[in-house]
């Protein structure tokens, strides 16, 4: 019979794992600014973030408003698209493969500093070819690179930047839990799988993609193909399957550090846990799947400084499936949010939406 128990126990460690970190708001700095009109201000932005006061007269008289501090207006979305993020690293089953995936992303961000500012429209194409090639029976690599092509619609016109993104590169070890034989006399010719499976992963994600300073002052930095830095990975995996039921949890933390442009995104970590059922075929299986993930994100850092406000999360819930046949996987997923609080709320993302082709590595 399947042990519906210790599914339910693992899929409520699971999600007590995903929830378990929360972030507390502080007060946002507020600056007085006097101004001639808005058109002065926008001229002169770069100036102000530079100082804390910048007055602006009109004839015989001047205006006080408060605006939020421009740290506000930052945020660290470009390490969930140059990365994998929660996306993950391969397939629902672990399969060795080369492939090609397609991901999808729409934000809307805030065009503008103050409250009744207008919102821009992101959406984020990415193009990866990837695999997981096995180097030993307990030893696999995988690799992914990325092809960005990202879009802006915003009131004064649009933008668009494309290109190469980071390369990620991570080397996984596989560990396999037994079942512990009766009388505890191990026989290890003929030892049975408990269905318990480890993969740890250790990484590096290169800085192939480019990175462009002057669009850090924008609403969302994140609009980048590439971070412009060399950082690293760390990763754990844990599937556990019983005869049609499966779970697969996996969660990676990223060691961001500066680029030449003495800016640093901020650490991010990353979960994901993914229930599926099998459905076998005579010569093809299909495996739906239900799943909830988070991205956690910490603080940017310019000039060895800490800029308030941008950190964030987003948890979300996925429904997906993948049809394997003949030496071929395919796969298909839609991710939508259910809580977020993105930097201070000047940026809120939509959905995602993936989709990948696989030859089996035999």
């Amino acid at each position: 019979m399947i042990n519906f128990q210790n599914i339910k126990t693992y899929l409520i460690c699971s999600i007590a794992f995903l929830l378990w970190s929360f972030s507390y708001s502080q007060n946002l700095n507020q600056i007085d600014i006097n101004f001639q009109d808005s058109k002065l201000i926008l001229d002169d932005l770069q100036e102000f973030f530079q100082s804390d006061r910048e007055e602006y007269h009109l004839n015989s008289f001047t205006r006080t408003v408060k605006i939020d501090s421009p740290s506000k207006l930052l945020c660290d979305l470009c390490s969930c698209t140059t990365s994998s993020g929660s996306s993950g690293f391969g397939t629902l089953q672990n399969l060795n493969f080369v492939g090609i995936r397609f991901i999808y992303q729409n934000f809307e961000s805030k065009d503008g500093i103050f409250n009744n500012s207008p919102s821009s429209e992101e959406q984020f194409y990415t193009y990866q070819a990837w695999a997981n090639i096995p180097i030993s029976k307990k030893i696999a690599l995988n690799a992914v690179i990325p092809y960005q092509d990202l879009s802006r619609k915003r009131v004064n016109g649009n933008e668009n930047i494309n290109g190469v993104g980071d390369i990620t590169i991570i080397g996984w070890y596989k560990h396999v839990l037994y079942k512990r034989p009766e009388g505890y006399n191990v026989v290890f010719e003929n030892k049975d799988p408990s269905g318990h499976q480890f993969q740890y992963g250790l990484g590096i994600k290169l800085p192939t993609g480019k990175f462009e300073e002057q669009l850090v002052d924008r609403v969302n930095p994140g609009f980048q193909v590439g971070t412009g830095s060399t950082d690293f990975l760390i990763s754990i995996m844990h599937n556990y399957s019983a005869k049609k039921w499966g779970i697969k949890t996996q969660g990676t933390y990223y060691l961001k550090s500066e680029n030449k442009n003495e800016y640093r995104f901020g650490n991010q970590l990353s979960a994901s846990s993914n229930v599926f059922y099998n459905i076998a075929f005579a010569k093809a299986s299909l495996n739906p799947y239900l799943g909830i993930s988070t991205d956690l994100y910490g603080s940017i850092r310019q000039f060895d400084e800490e800029i308030k406000d941008t950190d964030g999360y987003v948890f979300n819930a996925t429904l997906g499936a993948e049809f394997n046949f003949d030496r071929f996987n395919l796969g298909a997923s839609y991710t939508l949010p259910v809580a977020q609080e993105l930097f201070a709320g000047n940026v809120e993302s939509q959905q995602r939406v993936s989709i990948y082709l696989n030859v089996l590595w035999q």
